[in-house]
Formats: structure tokens, C-alpha cells, sequence
């Protein structure tokens, strides 16, 4: 099933950035650009590409459901069921806070999940036309090339830290811990870009606080398909529907429990 949902899926991704979400970019009127909480921006183009991109879905795999990031936004009673049978999942634009300031990256990432595992998920970089798949048991792949996940090589391991949605004690101790330990560098505010620079070699660490699916259910299938690891930070795996905070992604298991040891010991 997964290999016939591949081309359909992807096509679908590509016509949704190219006429709805790249003529946006750059493009948006004030009005076009809100918030639906502090720090979280939602536009016009997320919008839109949430509803071409449910409906294409639904028609590709009519008896999944759909669980979006905007729909959830409208009706939070919607991601209770997430973990629940057959589900698409949707984020229309990752990175809306980058893409709303005119600037990349941002992305569009889609997973299906049953019962809360991730069997496949896409991530489609708009501006670059980079695709990255992942297919549960079946590896990772960028522009359809099998990629295996690679750590920077560095001196000190190289950290992208999402703290910003964690308490400032949390911030705090976290930035503690980190420091002469790895090169933290800026994070992309982008789950979509950040998830592949961990398996290119460019990044080997990340920790997240909040652990959405749309923001995560694609990435950490692509990390763990090539070799990466992304888990819970008790070492549990990530699954769709657990509401629980935090999330650690590293180049390599090695890495992994490498950081844990730093981070969360």
C-alpha cells in the first residue's frame, strides 16, 4: 500500500506548493497574516494548503482520517483522536513564522499513522524542491536516493536546541548542560528542515519541547529510517496521539545516548 501512496502523495504535495503556497510567498497582504496564539502565526497559504491538501488526501486514501494542524487549531477536539485507526497527517506549511517574514526555510510535511505509528511521511522543501520520504521497515530517501544519517564530525557534537517553548527553568538548565559540551547553533524554527540537516551531517542534535504530530510524526520516521534515532527522552518511542512533552533527535543512537547523558542525566 505504502509504495502505491508514494507518486500520488508526492504529486499532490508539489501542485499544492506550486500554486498555493510559492505565489504566497513574499506576497501576503497584512491581513493575510495572523495569530492564533503568542508565537504562532497562521496565513492565508496555510489555509488554503490545508484544505487542497485534505482533500487530495482523502481522495488518494478515503478511509484514513485527517488530522491537520489548522482544522486543530479551529477544533482542538480533533487531535484527541489522532492515535486513533488510520490517520493522514497534515502540516500545511512548517516554518509559517519564517514564511510569513518573507524568509526560508519553511516546508510541507505529511504523514499516514495507524493506531498512533507512523508507517510513512513526507517532507517537500517549496523553494529547493527537495523531497525527503521515509516508509516504515523501508529507509529514508531524499530525491529518491536512500540517504543513511551522518554525524557533523566535529570537535563537539553540533546542537540545534528548540527551548523556546519550554519553562525558563527548563531553558535554563538545558542551556546549562549544553554549554562547552556541543557548538550550539541557531535553530531554523522549521521542523521540516530541521529533521533532514540531522540526518546530512549538519546537525547532531535536537531536543523539542513540544511534540505536535504535524511537526514531528514525518520526521522522526525519516531520522530513525536512516539510521538516526528520535525518541521520547525516556527512550520510548515516538507515537502519534502522546501528549506528552519532549523529544530528543540524534545523528546516530551513539549520539543519542550521548546527549541524553548531557541533557537529561
Amino acid at each position: 500500500m505504502l509504495l502505491e501512496l508514494h507518486d500520488p502523495v508526492v504529486a499532490l504535495m508539489r501542485d499544492v506548493a506550486r500554486e498555493i503556497v510559492l505565489p504566497r510567498y513574499q506576497n501576503l497582504a497584512a491581513d493575510e497574516i495572523s495569530e492564533k496564539a503568542a508565537d504562532d502565526l497562521v496565513t492565508i497559504a496555510d489555509q488554503e494548503s490545508e484544505i487542497r491538501l485534505a482533500e487530495g488526501l482523502a481522495a488518494i486514501l478515503p478511509e484514513a482520517g485527517v488530522i491537520g494542524e489548522e482544522a486543530c487549531a479551529a477544533d482542538p477536539a480533533i487531535l484527541e483522536r489522532a492515535g486513533d485507526g488510520l490517520n493522514w497527517i497534515i502540516d500545511p506549511i512548517d516554518g509559517t513564522g519564517n514564511f510569513a517574514a518573507g524568509k526560508p526555510p519553511f516546508g510541507i510535511m505529511i504523514a499516514l499513522a495507524d493506531a498512533g505509528t507512523t508507517l510513512a511521511g513526507w517532507i517537500l522543501d517549496p523553494l529547493t524542491g527537495r523531497l525527503c520520504h521515509a516508509a516504515l521497515g523501508a529507509g529514508s530517501h531524499i530525491d529518491g536516493e536512500r540517504v543513511q544519517a551522518r554525524e557533523s564530525g566535529g570537535e563537539l557534537p553540533v546542537a540545534a536546541l528548540a527551548v523556546y517553548f519550554m519553562t525558563p527553568e527548563e531553558r535554563a538548565d538545558i542551556q546549562r548542560r549544553a554549554q562547552d559540551r556541543f557548538a550550539v547553533v541557531d535553530i531554523p524554527r522549521c521542523a521540516a528542515e530541521q529533521y533532514p540537516r540531522l540526518v546530512l551531517g549538519q546537525n547532531d542534535v535536537s531536543i523539542f519541547a513540544r511534540t505536535l504530530p504535524w511537526d514531528h510524526a514525518a520526521g522522526t520516521l525519516f531520522v530513525n529510517e536512516s539510521g538516526g534515532c528520535c525518541q521520547r527522552l525516556d527512550g520510548s518511542p515516538y507515537i502519534v496521539g502522546d501528549t506528552r512533552r519532549g523529544l530528543l533527535g540524534a545523528s546516530s543512537p551513539r549520539m543519542w545516548d550521548r546527549a541524553a547523558d548531557i541533557l537529561l542525566r
